[in-house]
């Protein structure tokens, strides 16, 4: 942090003198400041950027400014990325660069992997790893405005310097410990393009198929690229354009009129004569006369083994016992999906409780237990394991 006066970068000059410094690095530290609450694109209002000994503000709404030697930074895969809660940022930058950037590292993730916390905020964990207090008051600003108060800019800019100096003892403490391949594979699904999708071909992807017949799949998947490409189009939030239940119910009911319209309860009455709702009709009618050319593949039916009583329950002890063992947040080594497909004894390479490092600290135990070769016990109100 500094103490004269902050003034946010808006000349090209400028902005190409702070990315040759911050090009020294072998790491940057990113954070940004959007709008995003009317509109579908997040509306970029402030771009936070440090390295070891440099750090500024970049103000992208500044006249004339062109963003590019500062994307072609994060564009640079031998350089890393460090985030907090990476998602929405990196939203930001795919749709600006045309792909994620990578490597990254996600604070919030590593921060698992260091029994920190599960999805920790910002200000906790700079308070746990750096026993610093950062002040909340200009959390709400209103970044579109200008000029911005030298205490905005301030709190803005802490979202970086503090984040440098936790990434720097997270990294030390994940190598210490051995735990940087832990994380490797949550790192590199963040940058992962398919996860910032926003091909309206691909929109039904995103929202549960409850049925798996033709007209019911064509429809569904139709309806879900109209409105991604409304969306897009009058950049509008999805949930304004139309909500997932009424696609669920459009593609359900298979209306053809407007009186049938109006008579879904998830579509507002008379919406569909609503300049929002321009093309909707068409979408419907086309998916119907058409279903095999429309219809994405149904989901395969599964049929689940019946699972065995107690044995998610057993599961879940010795997963709190292994993660307290371990010092690493328990959602790491298995979600509650895992649990469930182990207690049916699946042994499917895609659950990733059963590969890697987590099969070493937790899916080996788990497979034991389930065939008696392992034991669970209790001593003193503390659990013990048993190989029997």
């Amino acid at each position: 942090m500094t103490d004269k006066t902050l003034t946010p970068i808006t000349q090209q000059e400028e902005l190409q003198k702070f990315c040759d410094s911050l090009s020294a690095s072998d790491f940057i530290c990113v954070d940004t400041e959007f709008h995003r609450e009317t509109t579908f694109w997040p509306e970029l209002c402030l771009i936070q950027a440090s390295a070891p000994g440099v750090e500024g503000v970049i103000d992208p709404k500044a006249d004339g400014i062109d963003l590019k030697p500062f994307l072609d930074l994060l564009a640079d895969t031998s350089r890393v990325k460090v985030f907090h809660a990476a998602r929405q940022d990196m939203e930001i930058f795919n749709k600006l660069i045309g792909t994620p950037p990578a490597p990254v590292f996600d604070t919030q993730v590593a921060a698992m992997a260091l029994g920190l916390g599960d999805s920790i905020s910002y200000d906790n964990l700079i308070q746990r790893v750096l026993r610093r207090h950062i002040d909340k008051s200009s959390q709400f600003t209103d970044w579109k405005r200008r000029p911005l108060s030298d205490k905005q800019l301030d709190y803005a800019l802490g979202d970086v310097t503090h984040l440098r100096d936790a990434y720097l003892w997270m990294r030390d403490e994940l190598e210490k410990r051995g735990r940087m391949e832990w994380i490797a594979e949550e790192m590199d699904s963040i940058s992962d393009p398919a996860l910032y999708d926003t091909d309206p071909k691909n929109a039904w992807q995103r929202l549960k198929v409850r049925k798996t017949h033709k007209e019911y799949l064509a429809v569904f998947a139709s309806v879900a690229e109209w409105r991604e490409r409304q969306a897009q189009t009058l950049d509008r939030p999805r949930r304004r354009i139309l909500k997932d239940d009424a696609i669920q119910e459009i593609a359900d009911q298979k209306p053809k009129s407007e009186e049938a319209f109006d008579r879904l309860r998830a579509v507002p009455k008379g919406f569909i004569r609503s300049r929002n709702a321009d093309g909707l009709m068409r979408a419907v009618e086309t998916a119907l006369a058409d279903p095999d050319a429309h219809a994405p593949p149904a989901p395969p039916r599964k049929q689940n083994p019946q699972t065995p009583a107690g044995a998610p329950e057993m599961l879940k002890v010795l997963l709190k016992y292994v993660s307290e063992d371990e010092d690493v947040v328990p959602r790491l080594i298995a979600n509650a999906a895992d649990i469930e497909r182990i207690a049916r004894g699946e042994t499917d390479k895609d659950i990733p409780a059963l590969t890697g490092w987590r099969y070493d600290v937790f899916g080996k135990k788990a497979r034991a237990l389930l065939t008696g070769k392992l034991a669970l016990s209790f001593e003193n109100g503390q659990v013990r394991l048993f190989e029997q």
